[in-house]
């Protein structure tokens, strides 16, 4: 990325945002240099501004820096925000029409699922996980979707500090079994939860592409096995990538 002379010193931070985004990984001074192409001086300054206000910090080992709570706040809260309305919600909303069940629209918060818009079912059994929820990404539809889709080093991160607790009897406990689950979702392209969170839900995942293509949100289909089975939820598998296509197109 080449230094806009033209940009305020405002515009510069973000833009080394930006750039941190897109390497998806903490970085160093020096690997902040190469990916920004900026010179040290000015790159080192604005990781110590950007330090300093709370929307980095560093890492364990002192040398690299990374998202910090406060940038990822912002962020959850800014896409929680848009997708309330317009075309996002719209979508969802036609979308539990048509398959008449609770749906979802969901991101990765480090180790754990966002829920960033929902729409309930008319039936008056309701699960009530509002915008704003977090769930558990090893036990979770979306949350082994979008894992199985992270850059190899990001999910293996990812794992490493996840505590796979049980919280039903098929929950997936082990990191065997987990990866192996990653690999059926990136061969087959959606995900499930077999009732692996709460006892008599299920739940069918898909990506939502991103702008260049990668996933970084899903949508998904929930609902109670008293009234659609997992096999069922599958059938929805159609309708459900329409719909993940709509909101990547809202993009």
């Amino acid at each position: 990325m080449q230094e806009n002379p033209n940009s305020s010193p405002g515009l510069r931070l973000f833009d080394l945002i930006d750039v941190l985004l897109r390497e998806g990984r903490p970085l160093s001074l020096a690997e902040a240099v190469t990916a920004s192409g900026w010179p040290k001086p000015t790159v080192h300054r604005l990781l110590s501004q950007l330090e300093a206000g709370g929307l980095l910090m560093r890492e364990p080992d002192g040398r690299r820096y990374t998202l910090a709570p406060r940038l990822l706040r912002m962020s959850e809260e800014a896409l929680a925000s848009s997708s309330q309305h317009g075309v996002r919600h719209a979508v969802l909303r036609q979308l539990v029409a048509d398959v008449g069940e609770s749906c979802n629209y969901t991101m990765l918060s480090g180790g754990q699922v966002l829920y960033l818009d929902r729409i309930e079912s008319a039936f008056p059994l309701q699960f009530n996980l509002r915008p704003g929820t977090r769930v558990p990404v090893h036990c979770s539809a979306s949350g082994k979707l979008l894992m199985a889709h992270l850059p190899a080093a990001r999910r293996n991160a990812l794992l490493d500090g996840l505590a796979l607790s049980r919280h039903t009897a098929t929950t997936l406990c082990t990191r065997e079994a987990v990866e192996a689950e990653l690999r059926r979702i990136r061969r087959e392209g959606y995900a499930v939860d077999a009732e692996e969170f709460v006892e008599g839900l299920v739940c069918v995942a898909v990506p939502v592409p991103g702008v260049d293509g990668q996933p970084r949100s899903s949508v998904a289909l929930q609902a109670p096995v008293a009234r659609m089975s997992l096999a069922q939820a599958l059938e929805k598998l159609p309708r459900l990538q329409q719909a993940a296509q709509a909101l990547a197109r809202s993009w």
